[in-house]
């Protein structure tokens, strides 16, 4: 089982350490296989920011995505540039304050989270990053819940541990309760997803 995964943003939405959460949460605590790239704009604050991850079971092989199964937005910038690379059936997850959402072909699950409004009724705008990894956690169902809580924990200066944790849970409960509206509304159980890269 092979995962290519985009996250995307603007610089200071901590988009690097949430993919390198995700990438962690895979290779240390869940005993499987990451590789992680990112690339910045112009400026490292206020410009574009995107990070790859690619998530296996097996040993990887090409450690840059081809086209993702998931792409995670925080900025409609990063949206509107992404958003056509994103695999048939793949899965769309934004910051719905700031991403408007359009042209959605037939098929793509998208899920939206206020992470930004959530990360502030914490205390501290910055951990927006870590609310999306939370909700991430949830709605795709690829990782162990407690693999993407140690691999917060440990990514973080001790200081920030409990704030980010509870940034963490805050995100994977909205998640959690958006896909038990989903299934209550669709009539069906909550959705296992699993990606197989295209040949």
């Amino acid at each position: 089982m092979l995962t290519e995964i985009r996250i995307a943003g603007f610089g200071g939405q901590g988009v690097i350490l949430a993919a390198a959460v995700i990438g962690k949460a895979q290779a240390i605590f869940q005993g499987g296989y990451a590789t992680m790239t990112q690339s910045f704009g112009p400026e490292a604050r206020g410009g574009s920011s995107s990070a790859q991850c690619v998530l296996s079971s097996e040993p990887i092989l090409y450690p840059y995505i081809t086209k993702p199964d998931i792409l995670v937005v925080m900025s409609q910038e990063a949206y509107t540039r992404f958003v056509p690379e994103l695999k048939r059936g793949g899965i769309l997850i934004t910051e719905q304050d700031l991403v408007r959402v359009d042209r959605i072909p037939p098929g793509m699950r998208v899920y939206g989270v206020p992470a930004t409004r959530l990360a502030e009724e914490l205390g501290r705008k910055v951990v927006l990053n870590i609310v999306m990894v939370g909700f991430f956690g949830a709605v795709t169902g690829l990782l162990d819940p407690e693999a993407l809580r140690k691999a917060v924990a440990d990514s973080v200066p001790q200081a920030m541990q409990t704030l980010n944790l509870h940034a963490f849970d805050r995100g994977y409960e909205y998640g959690i309760d958006l896909i038990h509206k989903l299934a209550e509304e669709e009539g069906n159980s909550e959705p296992v997803l699993s990606f197989e890269s295209e040949s």
